[in-house]
């Protein structure tokens, strides 16, 4: 490393984007770091600067996105109100996605902060396996928590008709929130 040169401000960023635009799977901060040779403190720092200058990059459990928009597939979206215990969390967010649904993010209402959101995107078991794994690694607490297990959901899939079947099997398992 002692030999290697860092990249620097605004050509390390054009670096970052690229690599994330590239990307087919999540990149870490970590191995964003080891490419440009700094530190994934830094690596921190410059998401937020793109950020700030409304690129589409999200953080997840299992590193960084940059969200393509695809005209390709129609994408239907919707809010979900879900309440079950923590314990349960691996067994809501897989029955999503063994539907073909994207679990976007997680939203609660904070009595002091209002509205929190947090970003998921798992839609295989596989991610989702991992955002678990995260979680209990990193001793983290889901924000559910904080809310007796009342939280949002915003899922997307290819159709109306999957997310119909994905809240049909939601409330099966009494994980929805009906009004």
């Amino acid at each position: 490393m002692a030999d290697e040169k860092k990249i620097l401000g605004e050509e390390r960023r054009s670096l970052i984007l690229q690599q994330l635009k590239d990307s087919t799977e999540p990149l870490t901060g970590s191995e964003l770091a080891a490419k440009t040779h700094v530190s994934r403190q830094v690596i921190v720092g410059d998401i937020t600067l793109l950020k700030a200058k409304n690129e589409p990059i999200i953080a997840t459990s299992q590193g960084y996105i940059y969200l393509k928009q695809s005209s390709s597939t129609p994408s239907f979206e919707r809010t979900i109100a879900c309440k079950h215990s923590p314990k349960e969390t691996a067994k809501e967010l897989n029955l999503l996605v063994d539907h073909g649904v994207l679990v976007k993010d997680v939203r609660i209402e904070h009595s002091v902060y209002g509205d929190l959101t947090a970003s998921v995107m798992v839609s295989n078991r596989q991610e989702v396996k991992q955002f678990m794994e995260n979680m209990k690694r990193t001793n983290a607490s889901l924000l559910s928590e904080l809310t007796g297990g009342i939280h949002l959901h915003t899922i997307s899939a290819s159709s109306t008709h999957v997310l119909d079947k994905a809240e049909a099997a939601l409330k099966a398992e009494g994980f929805l929130i009906e009004s």
